[in-house]
């Protein structure tokens, strides 16, 4: 719980211990008894009501400690309080009730503990001689009896039969091997002989050749279950029948306040929220006790299957291998401890019960019955069932809204289990009336706002709350401001977030959203873009390789190796190159590139003078096939 007054938040954690423990002593004084935990919750709840004046952005006075401590005594002090009764159960089941799964955790966890000095005692042993020897040998008979719970390391009988059934898995001449193994490995195996023994000592009880000190857990429980359910019942059916006249009561006055004048109207509405908040707590038992009668009957039948495979496995043999035996013995062993924690949880549960009920009935001390019956005579009481079924048949109709959700069965696949806000109770009733707590009927139609889902009585409730929810919420809250159960009742978390009770912070982490489902359907184009023809295409891998060389132009490169001094005479290298072609041309006509070019000459221009000169044709140009 946080409470700074303007200050600094180790100087306020300082100044709220002092005054929880300065009204815790002077409540002791008075000769009642108070936790730390409910003061400091009544500390917070004087701190919110506006009635009392404490303003929390400035400093704390001397003289405001002494009204904040004086306000709290005397309302804890009160003995005719619902209000006080309210907050006194809701710190108790917060301090005494975990969900199934932790309590088992810490049950186990806790037991672990209890034998980790019997444990300690067996691994870190040294026995050297025979006496030695025994010693631990009985040690470890009595851990296996601690450790399964299966009758009492103090009788005689129950330690003979342990021992006789360790001694044919486990004989006294293995302790050497066992001494030799490191610790992990011996607290595994310590582990393993309980079990083993555990399941021989089991199937024996079924076959009638022992089970000394073995309870029938089964039948047992058989028993038990039914009885606390139906004790349940009744406490469960006793407070709804007062609730619902307490709400009717309430119903009629707000419309007629003049009935209220032999009766305090603000004791009843605190009464009916106790006995609300009651209702609640006794649910939240009553379904983990009908998650036990189901892990039970489950149980039931596979202890049964595993000793009909059991007895099917030995069949009056000497001998059974063990590979076939210790797995149903320790599958044995493991429904027995089943059991064991499903016995344990139901006395927890039991007891809590028990205890819940010290805190109703003190509104049966403060109001005068024959009042309470007279009013009654003139009033209609309707239980919540009848209530929901009034409202059936109506609907929002969701054209009507355009910043709102809303969420319907055949919309929502989860709708059943989304968390719906106020325990389930109609938001804006309990707004506009004074205390009325109606339930909501989510066929109306289920409000989503801000991600938090929303419930009404009926749909004139819907539609006016749809309208203005910040309005509304923020009502709901400074009612709660005034009567801080609400706070924990209505689970009003998000707007107090300095007083969440344990039990109720993982619920507000795992926040379940709606799956929303409707018909539709979509059509496509067969092809959305025009079709593009990519021409330069090419599948074929060859042929891209092929193309790819030839823009490499490898045919013109020349492959090299490198060798250095180090690796010269490691390996041989080779290189290998493209040799040119030999290659030529043809064409389609053979001809010359020249044409003959004949030269003409004068002869006898030298010599004799009676020659004779004439011109002498003359072609240089040589054959073809002479060249």
């Amino acid at each position: 719980m946080s409470l700074c007054f303007g200050m600094a938040h180790s100087q306020a954690e300082c100044v709220i211990k002092n005054i929880i423990r300065e009204i815790g002593q002077e409540c002791a004084h008075y000769g009642e008894t108070v936790s730390e935990t409910l003061v400091a919750f009544m500390v917070k709840a004087v701190v919110l009501d506006p009635s009392n004046g404490f303003n929390v952005d400035r400093n704390l006075t001397r003289s405001d400690v002494q009204k904040l401590v004086k306000i709290c005594i005397n309302r804890l002090l009160d003995k005719k309080n619902p209000s006080l009764d309210t907050i006194k159960m809701q710190v108790y089941f917060d301090m005494n009730y975990t969900n199934r799964e932790e309590f088992l955790d810490e049950h186990h966890r806790v037991l672990e503990s209890r034998l980790s000095i019997v444990s300690r005692e067996i691994t870190d042993n040294r026995a050297r001689t025979r006496e030695e020897l025994e010693n631990l040998y009985r040690k470890i008979v009595s851990y296996i009896l601690l450790r399964s719970g299966l009758g009492s390391p103090t009788d005689i009988k129950v330690v003979r039969e342990a021992a006789a059934a360790l001694q044919s898995i486990f004989p006294q001449s293995e302790l050497g091997t066992f001494l030799s193994l490191n610790k992990k490995d011996k607290e595994r195996q310590l582990k393993e002989l309980t079990m083993i023994v555990t399941g021989i000592r089991l199937f024996n009880k079924d076959c009638g050749k022992g089970g000394e000190g073995i309870d029938d857990l089964p039948a047992i429980l058989n028993e038990a279950i039914p009885a606390t359910t139906q004790h349940i019942d009744i406490q469960l059916q006793t407070a709804q029948e007062e609730a619902y006249q307490y709400t009717a009561i309430l119903e009629e006055v707000n419309c007629n306040p003049l009935l209220m004048k032999d009766i305090e109207h603000i004791k009843l509405k605190e009464a009916l929220f106790n006995l609300r908040q009651y209702e609640v707590f006794l649910s939240i038992i009553l379904t983990d006790i009908i998650t036990c009668a189901q892990e039970v009957e489950m149980m039931i039948t596979q202890l049964a299957a595993q000793m009909e495979q059991l007895k099917m496995t030995v069949q009056a043999k000497t001998a059974v291998p063990t590979s076939q035996v210790y797995p149903i013995f320790i599958a044995l062993s493991g429904l027995w401890t089943s059991f064991q924690d499903e016995i344990i949880l139901l006395s927890v549960l039991s007891n809590l019960t028990t205890h819940l009920g010290s805190f109703v009935g003190a509104h049966e001390e403060i109001f005068n019955q024959q009042i309470i019956q007279q009013l009654l005579e003139r009033v209609q009481i309707k239980t919540d069932v009848f209530r929901i079924k009034e409202s059936m048949g109506t609907r929002v109709n969701v054209n009507d809204f355009k910043k709102v959700d809303w969420l319907f069965p055949e919309t929502t696949a989860n709708f059943d289990k989304l968390p719906i806000q106020y325990q389930g109770f109609c938001g804006y009733t309990f707004a506009t009336t004074e205390g009325l707590l109606l339930p909501g009927n989510p066929t109306i139609g289920i409000l989503k706002y801000k991600e938090r889902y929303y419930t009404f009585s009926s749909i004139e409730a819907a539609y006016a709350f749809a309208e203005n929810p910040n309005k509304y919420i923020e009502k709901i809250g400074e009612k709660a401001k005034k009567n801080a159960e609400l706070i924990q009742l209505l689970e009003l978390h998000q707007q107090f977030e300095t007083v969440i009770p344990y039990s109720q912070i993982k619920m507000i982490e795992k926040q379940i959203q709606p799956i929303t489902r409707c018909e539709s359907s979509t059509q496509t184009d067969t092809h959305i873009m025009q079709p593009t023809v990519e021409t330069g295409y090419e599948w074929n891998e060859w042929e891209l390789r092929r193309k790819a060389i030839k823009l490499a132009n490898l045919r013109q490169k020349l492959t090299k190796s490198v060798q250095t001094n180090l690796s010269h005479m490691k390996r041989e290298n080779s290189t290998q190159v493209y040799l040119l072609k030999t290659t030529g041309t043809q064409t389609k006509k053979e001809d010359g590139s020249r044409v003959p070019r004949p030269q003409i000459y004068i002869t006898g221009l030298r010599g004799s003078p009676t020659a004779s000169q004439r011109a002498v044709k003359v072609n240089l140009t040589r054959a073809v096939d002479e060249t």
